[in-house]
């Protein structure tokens, strides 16, 4: 009876936070679209009686730089280009229906067929949704590119699939996670992020959503009991572990947190500049999380199954057995924090690899901003990994008195 109370009250959180989120957002489009008829001269005195109109005038009178969805309805034209590297890479011109707004059945072309050979090499086919970009060139005719496929509704039944596969391996346990999950990718999409671009310092921003997360993660995934309170002890104390390393690491090895091309679009579009080796710090942090969450939870749930297999058995011993179990569990944490750095930073691996200027030997690579950021993100990382482990084996193994421990063995 206890876990269909608490199921059906994670239920209404989860649904409570997601209506809340959606609520907001459709609020501020609201009022920012009043603002904007309101403020538009002669707008509101010459309203658009037929809008249906608007798919069949010029295309010039359609915004420029927007980006829109449509359909390709045809092929008109196709040539392979073949590479020297013996790569073929078919150029298209292709016609295509838009699906939404102003641009609904309004039809065009795009022409790819050219001197200029783009990298990526998508081949699209009849039926295929993408997303255009609306341009004018300097002779004042509208261009039309393929920025990219339309990708959501595979991403949606992957992360169907992902949280019904949760729910129905971990069962309520399970579940919980999930609303956990959520929570947390609500908290860095609505706090961390408007935080950071209000100008505010991204490290501080970055220990608040680290606290935020895993108090919000453990107490809905594990519940509001003593287990759960010595996992949020251990937790801030690696936190605040891993906190200090970054931060003096960082600043040993002169990184800038300027060194990936995504840094490039965040200069100056916040209300004040953004403090980028601040956020590199927070990244740290956040990425750490994970895996210290999982090492913390991992050992006061080995210590507990201990404890209520002999109650009896001395604070010292238990701490020894619980280690044993903990340092197999470190070498795997510890890999899997390197393989999901490297496997995301492989194409910058292979770069470096081939050895081409200015590239050439291991201590000109390491020497790399982005290469260095890497190893100090990972290592650190692991470095929490190895202190949180004994540190909450000690604390569960010291404290932590499961409801059976007064009962025979």
């Amino acid at each position: 009876m206890n876990n269909k109370k608490y199921f059906g009250l994670a239920s209404f959180i989860m649904f409570a936070v997601l209506a809340f989120s959606f609520g907001f957002n459709a609020f501020a489009q609201i009022t920012t679209n009043a603002a904007n008829i309101t403020s538009t001269p002669g707008l509101i005195e010459e309203p658009i009686t037929n809008p249906e109109n608007i798919t069949n005038k010029n295309s010039n009178t359609k915004p420029v730089d927007d980006l829109f969805e449509a359909k390709v309805i045809e092929i008109l034209e196709e040539r392979p280009v073949s590479q020297p590297d013996g790569s073929v890479v078919v150029q298209q011109k292709v016609k295509m229906r838009g699906l939404k707004n102003i641009w609904k059945d309004f039809e065009f072309e795009f022409n790819g067929i050219s001197e200029i050979i783009a990298v990526s090499g998508n081949v699209y086919k009849k039926g295929d949704h993408v997303l255009v970009n609306h341009q004018i060139d300097s002779d004042g005719n509208d261009v039309y590119y393929i920025a990219d496929y339309i990708r959501r509704w595979p991403l949606y039944f992957l992360a169907f699939l992902f949280a019904l596969t949760i729910t129905v391996v971990g069962k309520a346990r399970g579940f919980r996670s999930l609303i956990a999950l959520i929570i947390s990718f609500l908290i860095i999409l609505k706090g961390t992020i408007p935080l950071i671009l209000a100008g505010w310092n991204p490290l501080a921003v970055g220990i608040l959503t680290c606290i935020l997360i895993f108090i919000f993660l453990i107490y809905i995934t594990d519940g509001w009991n003593h287990k759960s309170h010595l996992a949020i002890l251990s937790l801030a104390v690696a936190m605040v572990i891993v906190a200090l390393l970054s931060w003096i690491f960082t600043y040993l090895t002169r990184l800038t947190g300027t060194s990936s091309e995504e840094t490039l679009f965040l200069i100056g579009i916040g209300e004040k500049a953004i403090d980028f080796k601040g956020l590199f710090l927070a990244g740290v942090l956040i990425g750490a999380l994970g895996v210290l969450d999982d090492i913390v939870i991992g050992q006061i749930e080995a210590v507990e199954q201990i404890k209520k297999a002999n109650p009896k058995l001395p604070v010292k011993q238990t701490f020894k057995l619980a280690l044993d179990v903990g340092n197999a569990h470190i070498g795997a944490m510890v890999n899997t924090l390197f393989l999901a750095y490297a496997g995301a930073s492989l194409p910058l691996l292979i770069l470096f690899s081939i050895n081409e200027p200015p590239f050439l030997t291991f201590g000109q690579v390491i020497n790399s901003e982005l290469i260095a950021g890497e190893i100090v993100r990972t290592l650190v990382g692991s470095l929490g990994i190895a202190l949180a482990m004994p540190l909450a084996t000690y604390l569960a193994a010291s404290f932590y008195k499961p409801k059976n421990s007064n009962s025979s063995s």
